[in-house]
């Protein structure tokens, strides 16, 4: 198949073209590479059924030329992190609504036989039913979760309307090789890593009891492929997560090192877990990597983050003093 992956430079995206480019199919890719890197996809240099085009989303004529004779989407590109979504939501609102409005347009204008949305987790706020089902009440916390659910919504309104044959996935907590060095917890293993390899210690939000489904990237991406195959999955929303959740201080005695605790932040969860009975009971599908696989393999590619930023305690306090401010 021809199959066009958006924010194919970054984490998530690189390793859905992997996998992509691994059964042989045709791939493009869209990027801004705002926060994607285009050396995620280095390894793939030469390979003949590889197109990247560095574009936005958000510029419907700049993208739409891209999707003629594409079977299938993956509309994984969005602007991620909780604290520049509040201080500069337009920003988000034009890449996360608006740029999954244009993906869609083009997508229902060039015939495409599937489209898979990357969603998030974030949309339910602080659930009351642990583990969470899809049909848990919405309540985004913050700009970056409220754009990531509006674009679900977008989503299912072209399904409803143009009868766009789409899936939604609702991501919980993805880590692996390549995530994101940015950000001062949304990507606690990109932050951790490198405290690691700088001698530094972890800064642990609260008392670390806090729980997280950490789900490992290649299980997100068979999942959306996975769904990307079943007509079961056609106007559906699906929760995907790890069938566990697991402490940030288990997570920091897998890695190894010392910690340091910083004050908890209003808008987060003492837990997230996802209800996944309905995907496994819908599309067939399972998680296959254990958290100790999954950190294992990252301390493995560790390197990756040699560049990355280094925060520690007073770090950390000045770039989230906005989270305090409005997230009370």
């Amino acid at each position: 198949m021809k199959v066009l992956v958006t924010g194919g430079c970054g984490f998530i995206g690189s390793h859905m073209v992997d996998r992509l480019l691994n059964e042989g199919h045709q791939v493009v890719v869209l990027d801004n590479c705002s926060t994607g890197r285009i050396e995620n996809l280095e390894h793939h240099k030469g390979n003949q059924k590889l197109d990247v085009h560095i574009c936005d989303i958000s510029e419907y004529d700049s993208i739409e030329k891209y999707f003629e004779g594409v079977d299938k989407v993956f509309h994984i590109a969005a602007l991620a992190d909780i604290v520049p979504s509040i201080q500069d939501p337009l920003k988000y609102h034009r890449s996360n609504v608006d740029g999954t409005a244009n993906v869609l347009e083009a997508s229902r204008k060039h015939n495409i036989k599937r489209f898979i949305y990357a969603a998030s987790s974030s949309c339910y706020g602080i659930p009351d039913t642990y583990p969470t089902p899809e049909d848990t009440p919405i309540n985004p916390q913050y700009p970056y979760a409220l754009t990531k659910y509006l674009g679900e919504e977008y989503v299912l309104h072209w399904h409803k309307i143009y009868n766009l044959p789409i899936t939604s996935m609702r991501f919980f907590n993805v880590y692996g090789p390549r995530s994101r060095t940015s950000g001062t917890y949304g990507a606690v293993f990109g932050v951790f890593l490198a405290q690691k390899l700088a001698g530094k210690p972890y800064t642990i939000v609260g008392d670390g009891n806090q729980t997280r489904d950490f789900t490992y990237v290649t299980d997100v991406v068979d999942a959306c492929v996975t769904a990307s195959e079943s007509n079961q999955a056609i106007g559906e929303v699906f929760n995907v997560g790890s069938n566990d959740h697991y402490s940030i201080n288990r997570l920091v005695e897998l890695l190894g090192g010392e910690k340091t605790y910083i004050p908890k932040r209003p808008g987060e969860p003492d837990c997230t877990f996802a209800d996944t009975s309905k995907i496994r009971k819908m599309v067939g599908w399972e998680p296959k990597v254990s958290i100790e696989e999954g950190v294992q393999n990252m301390l493995d590619n560790i390197d990756y983050w040699r560049e990355a930023p280094v925060w520690d305690s007073k770090s950390i306090e000045e770039a989230t003093k906005d989270w305090f401010k409005y997230l009370k």
